[in-house]
């Protein structure tokens, strides 16, 4: 294991899931950091952390189809620097509304499909070199802090 993901486990380990994801969203550009739990077809934040300390009320649910999580579900991850030029994303109603974004599925302790992990951010942000394969680990760590 490396040092950032052990540094990652023991800030879970003390401060619980929060901590953990305010260590996360400080490793990166992205404003916010968030968990989404998959209910039915509706995607429900259960964590986030806001760089601005402001929080998005209008995020709390979102329908699975307007959300940027349907790809993460439907792909195993997304990640798009800049919405408003990703021709993946034309037609849907959050391109160039959510500048950046990238996820990753988290999978509950049967394996099955819990939700999903992601940083967004309103501006387009590039991902740091790296920083992608760090967080493929964080989302199968990520799991052990889940509610059940």
């Amino acid at each position: 294991m490396n040092t950032t993901l052990e540094q990652l486990e023991s800030v879970l380990a003390k401060g619980g899931r929060a901590a953990g994801l305010d260590f996360l969203n400080k490793r990166v550009d992205h404003r916010f950091t968030a968990i989404y739990r998959l209910d039915q077809a509706i995607m429900k934040n259960v964590d986030l952390v806001d760089k601005e300390g402001v929080g998005l009320p209008d995020l709390q649910e979102v329908p699975l189809g307007h959300s940027f999580c349907q790809f993460v579900i439907r792909d195993g991850q997304f990640s798009t620097s800049d919405s408003g030029a990703d021709k993946r994303l034309d037609g849907h109603p959050y391109q160039g509304v959510m500048g950046s974004y990238v996820g990753l599925p988290l999978l509950g302790n049967d394996g099955q499909l819990w939700g999903t992990f992601c940083h967004f951010d309103i501006a387009s942000k590039p991902l740091q070199d790296g920083e992608f394969d760090f967080l493929q680990q964080v989302a199968r760590l990520l799991p052990r802090y889940l509610p059940r």
